[in-house]
């Protein structure tokens, strides 16, 4: 019932006040490949740009004491999302991911591979090799290794004012057909986080990557994606690399195999799939999408045993959304969603479009529960974020916070992208 919606809980950015006299600034969380929040709840880790460039900032949710943690004053650095920004110059803002054990911030600057403590100690690890262009970076559960995922920098080789397009700039050509036309290569290049020696560069040809996630229980294996594929983005989407073995494992395969949802779809090349991520056991692999001609869709995958569950969506949910996920493998998603009968609110956002099929016009952070087997969603809607999603930084990308009680989210529904909660029912 939509009387049930609660009210959305500001967390962290500009006040009201601030907003309707445009003298706010803007606050993010972390990308959703890692958490915002310390393993204890206590600090949130957010990208502010309150003192006029990007800086990394910790939040006490306690007490309300902030720290900048970075020290940027050069605005923001070129990589996959912000294709129009600085080449070599800036903050980063992809590459920012957290280790909330050690309450540790990694983070690339000026092309300098860094880390912060949440006291704001800095340390230089590494640097970014010359014609390399980076994107979203994540660290071992360990603490001991951080990946930083790379491309030849031809991939993003353009002037933006005359070939690019929308509210970020990004490339008019397709970056994936460029990569794949010019023999372009990636690189999981894999640092320890104490002395920033490089352990190991594993090449990966003809592939563009943006995303990656260690196992969370095997620093060994490495999930990774091809961004945007050109073709077959339903196979092509999500692989595992064990370094130990040397191997290189393709995810998602065309079959009609898949379990639970009596109504589901074979797995085709045709599909759309995307944003992929560990079960905290590291048996399954999350990720969602929609299939060829057919509708949104979530799925799951048995690492060990290689079987699927996916479960189709509503033809009516057809806003896009992201889903995560909780340690106790509950889903939280910031789109999709839909009350019988309601009339969405139209809204312009074709400036952020991408390869995904579905407009980016949802309104809601619903808590999803699964039941693979059964190939049933229950939707839990909880609050309104009413995101304008324009742009990366607008995208709501909900998280959990670790005990479950909480879901944090972004969202831009005035001038400047905050911070919001929800409390988990």
């Amino acid at each position: 019932m939509q009387e049930d919606i609660r009210e959305r809980i500001p967390v962290c950015g500009c006040s009201d006040e601030q907003d309707a006299a445009q003298t706010g600034y803007n606050t993010q969380l972390l990308y959703f490949t890692c958490s915002s929040l310390s393993r204890d709840d206590r600090e949130l880790y957010v990208i502010t740009d309150r003192d006029g460039n990007p800086n990394v900032m910790v939040r006490d949710l306690e007490t309300g004491e902030e720290r900048i943690l970075t020290d940027n004053q050069s605005g923001i650095m070129k990589s996959y999302v912000y294709f129009d920004k600085q080449f070599g110059k800036g903050l980063s803002k992809a590459s920012v991911c957290l280790d909330p054990e050690r309450k540790i911030v990694y983070y690339i600057q000026d092309n300098q591979i860094c880390r912060a403590d949440h006291e704001g100690n800095r340390k230089v690890l590494a640097y970014v090799p010359d014609g390399r262009m980076t994107a979203f970076t994540h660290v071992s559960a360990d603490g001991k290794l951080l990946c930083v995922p790379m491309t030849d920098g031809r991939c993003l080789d353009y002037d933006p004012e005359t070939e690019g397009s929308g509210l970020d700039r990004r490339p008019v050509y397709d970056i994936d057909g460029r990569v794949q036309e010019e023999k372009l290569s990636s690189y999981l290049c894999v640092y320890d986080t104490e002395t920033g020696a490089l352990q190991y560069e594993k090449q990966i040809p003809l592939c563009w990557i943006t995303h990656v996630q260690f196992h969370p229980l095997d620093p060994e294996r490495i999930m990774y994606n091809h961004e945007w594929s050109c073709y077959d983005c339903g196979i092509r989407r999500i692989w595992i690399y064990d370094h130990r073995k040397d191997e290189i494992i393709r995810v998602r395969t065309e079959g009609d195999d898949t379990l639970g949802d009596p109504h589901g779809y074979p797995r085709k090349g045709g599909d759309w799939v995307c944003h992929e991520m560990w079960s905290d056991d590291g048996k399954f692999i999350i990720y969602h999408g929609s299939y060829e001609n057919g509708p949104a869709m979530v799925g799951r995958y048995d690492v060990e045993n290689r079987r699927y569950w996916e479960i189709a969506l509503p033809d009516d949910y057809n806003a896009y959304g992201h889903f995560t996920m909780d340690h106790d493998g509950n889903l939280v998603c910031d789109g999709y969603f839909k009350f019988p009968e309601e009339q969405k609110v139209v809204r312009e956002n074709s400036t952020d479009n991408g390869p995904d099929p579905h407009k980016k016009d949802g309104a809601y952070i619903s808590r999803v529960l699964p039941d693979w087997d059964q190939g049933i969603l229950s939707w839990i809607p909880l609050c309104r974020h009413d995101s304008d999603w324009l742009g990366q930084d607008a995208h709501p990308h909900p998280i959990y916070s670790h005990n479950g009680r909480c879901i944090y989210f972004n969202s831009r529904s005035g001038n400047y992208v905050r911070v919001y909660a929800a409390k988990v029912r």
